[in-house]
Formats: structure tokens, sequence, C-alpha cells
């Protein structure tokens, strides 16, 4: 855990940093926002920020999310400045410390940080093969293919996998190629000089240099346009990189994780994936089965997530009556681990009674989640291909004379709009890249048809 400590914290920040390194964080602390973001440029990194309740969060926030660093940030303040602590948390604050600070209060917190994203939480027979690999694989410094739907916790595998090896001490780094646009994410991987393109106003170290030493994980690399495969396969090669603008090559030592929700050897075949990449990243691969072929993790993720958010919420804790489980267990769970927590979420907070019953297991919108046998195991995308097979075969007479692009367009925002403008959802409905995906609403847009944002539908014509 790296703690990046911001601010003078009224005059506590020895206690706090006492407090958080004798739980094993590696702290840093600078004086205002400005020495921050030069910290996090440099390379340095950071899993979690404390500030000064006093400093501008809101400027911070902002900052952060322009030059895309990930970073959850926890304001500290005196304990009775109770309008700070609000303010704090509209600005973006994840959570508010008073102060003086109390020992197990810090380490709650901290553990919170450090366990969000490695904690597998399994019972079944599938899943305890693909962690039984993992295991076996951690200590090494093979790159790992982890392949897996949409939510099945690729992302919490990969953190596993570094928990667990002789790089468990150094930098664990994410890089979402598919959340980045093209043009910055050379920058992002790489870094860049100082004035190496318009925006470019400092020095910015890249997550190949941040994560030295440690771990990088190359989240959705499917995603990732072909050009640029070709230097990251460089890096990969050679251990070394070029900063956009450099002069000088830059040596570093890591180990490499990718995931993908996508067959590469099929996207290889349809040239959209270097085959020489894909050989260098998949030593070994770990592919984790979506929630519909683990009934016994439904049950297992089910009860976590009850008491998860229960605490969460301050919430008595409710049992899972057995009609709610045998509704949770017949759902094919389309978003799989992501899904059921949601879901979960939910029905702890529209429970009533003694427990949570069937009436709470209910979709973000309120209807009635899909009462679907668990016994069909084909991917959510089959199922509607198959769905929509059926019927353009029933409306045959209605398809003929039009062209395929139009037909293509009504599919595509038709999904779009049964996921409420969802991008990665409707992508993974129609077994396209989100790439491809973000490509054809575009061109829609550009002929006139307004596009569902996320959480809307699109509106009749």
């Amino acid at each position: 855990m790296r703690l990046l400590i911001i601010g003078a914290l009224d005059g506590q920040i020895g206690a706090a940093s006492q407090i958080a390194m004798s739980r094993g964080a590696k702290v840093s602390q600078v004086d205002d926002i400005e020495a921050a973001l030069i910290s996090l440029r440099s390379g340095r990194g950071a899993d979690m920020a404390m500030i000064d309740v006093g400093q501008p969060i809101s400027q911070l926030v902002e900052s952060l999310a322009n030059e895309r660093i990930n970073l959850p940030i926890i304001a500290c303040g005196v304990n009775t400045d109770a309008t700070a602590a609000a303010n704090a948390i509209r600005a973006g604050a994840k959570e508010f410390l008073p102060l003086p600070p109390d020992p197990e209060l810090i380490a709650a917190v901290l553990e919170a940080v450090a366990e969000e994203n490695t904690q597998l939480i399994f019972s079944d027979p599938a899943m305890q093969e693909v962690v039984k690999l993992a295991d076996q694989i951690a200590p090494s410094s093979a790159s790992v293919l982890i392949n897996g739907e949409t939510g099945t916790g690729k992302e919490v595998m990969a953190s596993y996998l570094h928990k667990k090896s002789n790089r468990s001490d150094k930098p664990f780094v994410c890089v979402n190629c598919a959340a980045i646009p093209e043009n910055l994410l050379e920058s992002e991987l790489f870094g860049h000089e100082k004035g190496a393109f318009t925006g470019a106003i400092a020095r910015r170290i890249g997550k190949f240099e941040e994560a030295n030493g440690g771990t990088l994980l190359l989240d959705e690399i499917s995603e990732m346009d072909i050009t640029l495969q070709a230097k990251l396969l460089r890096a990969i090669q050679e251990r070394v990189i070029d900063r956009v603008g450099g002069t000088k090559p830059v040596p570093v030592d890591i180990r490499i994780l990718a995931t993908s929700n996508r067959d590469l050897a099929e996207a290889v075949r349809e040239k959209t994936f270097r085959e020489d990449l894909l050989f260098r990243l998949n030593v070994v691969t770990l592919k984790i089965p979506p929630l519909r072929e683990r009934p016994s993790d439904i049950v297992t993720l089910s009860h976590h997530f009850a008491k998860k958010y229960s605490e969460m919420n301050a919430i008595p804790l409710r049992q899972i009556s057995d009609a709610a489980m045998e509704k949770l267990k017949r759902n094919v769970w389309q978003g799989n681990v992501r899904e059921l927590e949601n879901t979960m979420h939910r029905a702890v907070l529209l429970a009533q009674g003694d427990d949570i019953g069937p009436e709470a297991i209910l979709m973000p919108d309120g209807s009635a989640v899909p009462d679907t046998p668990q016994t069909q195991s084909a991917p959510p995308q089959q199922m509607q291909t198959a769905g929509a097979a059926a019927e353009v075969q029933g409306d045959s007479a209605v398809m003929v004379g039009r062209t395929v692009a139009d037909v293509e367009k009504d599919l595509i925002l038709n999904t779009l709009e049964h996921c409420l403008g969802n991008r990665t959802h409707a992508a993974n409905i129609l077994g396209i890249s989100i790439r491809t995906l973000r490509n054809k609403l575009k061109q829609y847009s550009g002929e006139g048809v307004e596009i569902p944002s996320a959480g809307t539908s699109r509106p009749a014509i």
C-alpha cells in the first residue's frame, strides 16, 4: 500500500504517518496539490491519498481526472467540522476521517482499499481449479493472460496474482486499454516529455515506469490499436520503453498481466491483434468461468455481498430467504459477479422484514429479475444471437429489401437500448469489441441518429 499524504493534517501528519507505516503502508508527504501532482507524474505513484480537508479537494479531483490518474481520496479534518466533511465528500473524496487519527479507523480504511481488488470469494469446484493454477504460477515472472466474460473478476484475479507473487511489495499498476482514447494510450503507457504534444505541460512518467519492479496489468488488451501493439511488443521483449518525445530508451523491470473478454486467437484471425504479441502474453492462460457455470459461487457470493453492504449502510444483517436464493440461482447473470453484487446491494437496501425475500431481488429500474432457469448454460451473447435469429426468421418478409447495413444498425441500436445505453454490455451481447461498437455509434451519430447515453434509452422516432 502506497499512501500519499497531502497537507499538514492540522499538525497530525506525524501521527497519521506512524500509524499508516505501522500497518505496512509506504508513506510519502507533500505540502499541497501541485506537489502531489508532480509526485504522481514522476512515477512514484500511490494507491490512496489522505488530504487535509482545508485543501481544494475539488481541484485535485478535477486534475486527477484530466490526467487520467485513478486514486481514491480520503479527506481528513477535525471531528467537529461536519460542514467541511460534507463538502469534501461532495467534491469527490471517498471517505472522511476525523482527527486526531484513530489507529483502528486508519487501519480499517487501509485494509479496505488494499483488499478491495484482491479478495477472491469462491467455493465452486470450477473456480477452485482456476485458483489452484493461479497459486502455482503466481511466484513466477511469467506473463499471464486472464480470459473471461465481462464482470467475472479478471482484474481481481490479476491483483490476487500480484499479491501472491515475489513482487508483492512493489507497485501493482493497472491500465484500462478500452477506457483511454487511442491517441492518448501510448503516452499513458510509456509516458511523455514536456512539450511532446499539445497539452503535455510537464514530463509524465508512464505506467511502465510507474510499475517498475512490480506488475503491470493491461486490462482489456484486445481493445488496443494494432499499431500500438508493435511498440508494446518491443517493450515486453526488450524491457525498454521510449517516452513520447523522448531521446533515449528507458529500461524497465515488470511482470505483464493482461485481461480480455474476447477470444484473442479469433482477433488474430481477424487481423485486429498481433499473433507475436499473443504468444508473448500467453505464457499461461487463466480462464475464469462465467458465474452461471459456478452455481456454488452464486450462493457464497450472495451471502458475502449481503454482509458487505449491510455493514456499509449500517443496516442489520438479514438472511437470504430460500425463495430469494432460488431466484438468484435461476438467473443466468449476464453481467456475472459484478451484476450479482449490484443486485445484492439493491436487495439489502430494499428488503423489508426479517430476511431478504424474492421481492427485493430487482433490476436497477425496479422491475423483476428475469426468471431464467440456471440450467441454460449458453453464453448471453449466444442466447441473444439465437433469439435474434429466430426473430429474423419469423419476420423475414419485413427484412427482404433492406440492406445489411440497415439491419445491423437496428440490431446495434436496439441492443444498446435494451442495455440502457451501457456500451460494454451491448458489445458483449453483440459479440463485438467495444472499439467496434464505438466506431459504429460514431458513424450513426454522424448520420443524425440520436444515440442513448448510459442509463437512458433511445427516444422513440
